[in-house]
């Protein structure tokens, strides 16, 4: 068995830190349906703008908001306005094929990813 991605959200912006919660990451329930992640999901979230990574888990964020929030010691780690990679995993001996996403400034969905075109931006 091997832990395979499964879920992408990929240049998400952080919207919101609340340090007085009891933890976890809100995400916008479109962005949620779009990638498969679920409300109580394992996440890895890791920041672009620190280098910090750190796992969480889901809680489902109003819809259309294209809300980010970095709830509790997290907040510590990740601040509201970097930008961040959320990734979700699947431990299975088959193949997988993520749902990977690419979002705007807002939040907003703005394209799908797929294996073969991250190969590409990373390796030119």
């Amino acid at each position: 068995m091997r832990w395979i991605l499964r879920s992408k959200i990929h240049k998400a912006q952080v919207t919101q830190a609340e340090l007085s919660y009891a933890g976890s990451i809100t995400i916008d329930s479109d962005l949620l349906e779009l990638t498969g992640l679920i409300p109580g999901e394992k996440v890895l979230v890791v920041s672009n703008t620190s280098g910090a990574r750190l796992e969480t888990y889901v809680i489902e964020g109003e819809k259309g908001s294209g809300v980010i929030c970095m709830n509790g010691a997290a907040a510590h780690l990740i601040r509201k306005g970097e930008e961040i990679i959320i990734m979700g995993f699947e431990l299975t001996d088959e193949p997988v094929t993520p749902k990977m996403i690419l979002v705007d400034e807002e939040n907003k969905f703005a394209r799908w990813l797929y294996p073969e075109q991250l190969t590409r931006e990373i390796h030119p």
